[in-house]
């Protein structure tokens, strides 16, 4: 008898998670406890799926992701975006948790995802911990953003908040330091990323935690993962901008960033950057052409273990 290929869907939510398997169309749903998980995970091993997809949800699906890993299933956190994109394209407008269950398995069928590495335990902690300093720092702008609009009585109250916040995050900083002295394997990695100019230490480790394919792709793969290979957006005779979209925001973000130190800083990013700008394109698009470059110079370093070669003046 052949053995059947099977893709998996899965709702998150916070009580209860609805599973949809293809192409038997068996569903199931299963608490969000660890009982649940660990019952899901047993029958999932029992099937062998080719792919496991769920979307990101915030951090509720966290503890499912890690169950799923540890059980060594191919699993993808897939962009609720390309999904809903791909369920509107199928004709289903509905939305309850069954139908986004098997829609979501119907995508992981159709489209395939690629899984992403399995992460250590040391990763994914290094990963909460990374994740927890961005949030730290998006309270820290709006507390200020507050302090600017607040009335005399409430600013004392606002300022003690910044400052405790302020030290949460110097306290984080100091345990993703040490996490990073514990590994040669993190630590020679960061020392390979920040070897180029523009790049700094938030920008390395949010690199390794969040992307670690950097190195293991080739150039186009990296740059549609990240969401920074520039898409045509043409009709007809039309010729329209292109544009970047998708991928992991994060990293983008961070990309984005790094680009705006590299365009002064790394000759090789500012040369690049300057030669767009003179050839008539506006700052905005150079700029996104500057980071889709930092990320293939970082990609053929990590691949090759190299450091940063500066350009030799003739």
């Amino acid at each position: 008898m052949d053995t059947v290929t099977t893709y998996v869907g899965i709702d998150v939510a916070g009580q209860e998670h609805v599973v949809f398997i293809r192409p038997t169309g068996q569903a199931m749903t299963v608490a969000n406890t660890p009982q649940g998980i660990d019952g899901l995970v047993a029958t999932l091993s029992t099937l062998k799926p080719a792919l496991v997809v769920l979307e990101a949800t915030g951090g509720l699906e966290t503890p499912l992701v890690w169950a799923l890993y540890v059980a060594h299933l191919p699993v993808v956190i897939a962009n609720p975006r390309q999904v809903r994109d791909f369920a509107r394209a199928s004709g289903v407008l509905a939305k309850t948790d069954r139908v986004d269950a098997r829609v979501i398995a119907h995508f992981a069928e159709v489209m395939r995802p690629t899984p992403r590495p399995i992460p250590d335990e040391a990763t994914q902690e290094a990963g909460a911990l990374l994740a927890r300093r961005r949030q730290v720092m998006e309270m820290i702008t709006a507390e200020k953003n507050r302090l600017l609009r607040s009335i005399p009585g409430i600013q004392a109250r606002i300022q003690e908040h910044i400052a405790w916040l302020e030290q949460e995050k110097e306290a984080i900083d100091s345990e993703l330091t040490a996490r990073l002295e514990q590994s040669s394997t993190w630590k020679a990695q960061e020392a390979q990323l920040r070897s180029v100019p523009g790049v700094g230490p938030q920008v390395a480790r949010t690199l390794l935690m969040e992307l670690p394919e950097l190195g293991t792709l080739n150039r186009k793969q990296i740059a549609a993962l990240v969401g920074v290979a520039p898409l045509n957006h043409d009709s007809g005779r039309r010729t329209g901008r292109r544009l970047v979209w998708g991928g992991r925001a994060v990293v983008r973000s961070t990309l984005y960033m790094a680009a705006l130190a590299a365009r002064r800083h790394n000759p090789v990013i500012k040369a690049f950057y300057e030669r767009l700008i003179a050839q008539g394109k506006a700052k905005k698009c150079a700029l996104t052409a500057c980071m889709h470059k930092l990320l293939l110079i970082l990609n053929a370093m990590m691949a090759t273990g190299t450091l940063w070669q500066p350009p030799v003046r003739s």
